[in-house]
């Protein structure tokens, strides 16, 4: 895949009001032909200006082998616009207006990219996966390359009679009703806990917690537990858990740490 670090590596050579000439960061030129726009790999040569000589170009797609994005997208999420550009049926697509800053996407690939497992539940909103999705689309990863695969638990599902919280808008829940007898009760550790001190009711409970369900590495999951929060090994698995209340920093300063550690057990850096 070839896929520039960022937009400014790209130039626009539709127009070159200074002749044959590019600015001295540039690796990249897109350029109108009669039959559509063309991607070139140039290197400047040397010098100590702004603008340089071309020292070298190279046809990287030519018009037949290039679809052009006319949406609008941020160039900063990587991992989009590889999805993206996936969908298009061509070898290489390119983003963005002759108008506005372009970028490129050729041969289309995510196997330079890392996936980590992020393991949430629903209801209410899945917030852990729901934050991941929002710093993603604002280009947060961009340097991280790593894109995320969702693991998301409906819990209204397990037809249990009680369930952890009002905030999922189920009729009976832990922090306003009592548990009765034969119950069956959707929750975690913690609930369990409450149920043990405020009933001698016979229970049957359904395990929520998405840390019971993690079965793939590196993941980043939600719990409710202080003490289960940290960098940990769980079912076999490297990676993550946050409280379910942490707010988007901590959840990256977590993920960025994870990561870390991951990479220098996967790839001793």
């Amino acid at each position: 895949m070839i896929f520039p670090v960022s937009c400014k590596f790209v130039g626009n050579a539709s127009t070159m009001p200074h002749g044959e000439k590019v600015y001295f960061l540039t690796q990249y030129l897109i350029k109108s032909t009669e039959n559509g726009l063309e991607i070139l790999e140039v290197t400047p040569g040397d010098g100590d200006g702004l603008l340089r000589p071309v020292k070298s170009v190279k046809l990287l797609a030519g018009p037949k082998d290039i679809a052009v994005w006319e949406e609008q997208v941020n160039p900063h999420d990587r991992a989009y616009l590889i999805r993206k550009a996936m969908t298009t049926g061509k070898r290489a697509t390119i983003f963005g207006s002759t108008t506005d800053h372009m970028t490129f996407v050729i041969d289309p690939s995510f196997d330079e990219f890392e996936t980590v497992h992020v393991f949430d539940n629903t209801p209410p909103k899945a917030s852990l996966s729901e934050t991941l999705k929002s710093l993603e689309s604002i280009g947060y990863f961009e340097p991280d390359s790593i894109i995320f695969e969702h693991h998301i638990e409906d819990i209204s599902e397990y037809e249990a009679d009680v369930y952890p919280c009002r905030a999922g808008g189920f009729q009976r829940t832990l922090d306003r009703a009592n548990v009765r007898e034969g119950d069956i009760v959707a929750c975690c550790k913690t609930g369990r806990q409450i149920c043990e001190e405020t009933s001698d009711a016979e229970l049957t409970f359904r395990e929520t917690c998405p840390v019971t369900r993690i079965d793939k590495e590196p993941f980043i999951a939600r719990c409710c537990r202080m003490d289960e929060a940290g960098i940990q090994v769980h079912n076999g698995c490297f990676g993550v858990v946050v409280h379910w209340a942490a707010p988007p920093r901590e959840i990256c300063e977590n993920l960025d740490a994870m990561l870390f550690e991951w990479r220098k057990r996967k790839y001793g850096e």
